[in-house]
């Protein structure tokens, strides 16, 4: 089992050359998850829009694509009813040296959704090895402060992807590290 895991890691260390080891850090601590899926919850729900969540869907995110170049990360919605929204993933690569977050949406049919997909921005600053920041470059919040995407990384313990504004979490969702699923969920749409 170690020598599968020196392998996932090894295949997923970073290519591009970096001066920001804490990046390096955050990727190899995301990439070590590859190939498991995770439950989680909604921690801080929106106030200052409709919010994408009701509260009582089933949320996974999947460790699905590990290169040097690309993690992608499905998040799967279950609802009460049985149904699934399977229609995003969140792209993590690097741009010059810097990190960067993308979000992949797919249409039901597979074909992305070109009003709505591939936004992100770039990481700011150095981070740390556990949490980074990537500004949402298209948009800030109504008194100016920058708006964003913060992305936690306790390896073994908690995957948190949320948004922010200022220095507060606008939106939040914990993934449980410690308890992998025993069965993936299948591909997200548009993906094999």
């Amino acid at each position: 089992m170690e020598w599968i895991l020196a392998l996932v890691i090894g295949a997923a260390t970073p290519a591009v050359a970096t001066q920001n080891e804490a990046a390096a850090q955050f990727w190899l601590h995301m990439a070590q998850h590859c190939g498991q899926a995770y439950e989680g919850r909604r921690v801080v729900a929106r106030d200052d829009r409709p919010d994408l969540l009701e509260g009582n869907e089933r949320l996974i995110v999947h460790f699905r694509e590990c290169s040097s170049e690309l993690l992608a990360l499905p998040f799967h919605i279950g609802s009460v009813d049985g149904s699934w929204d399977r229609s995003r993933t969140w792209r993590y690569s690097w741009r010059d040296g810097q990190l960067e977050l993308r979000h992949d949406h797919r249409l039901s049919s597979g074909e992305p959704d070109e009003s709505n997909t591939m936004y992100g921005g770039l990481s700011i600053g150095r981070g740390t090895p556990e949490q980074q920041q990537f500004l949402f470059t298209e948009r800030t919040a109504d008194d100016g402060s920058a708006l964003g995407w913060r992305i936690e990384i306790v390896p073994g313990v908690r995957y948190t992807y949320g948004t922010f504004s200022g220095d507060n979490w606008t939106w939040r969702l914990d993934f449980d590290l410690s308890k992998p699923l025993d069965r993936l969920p299948p591909a997200p749409w548009g993906h094999q």
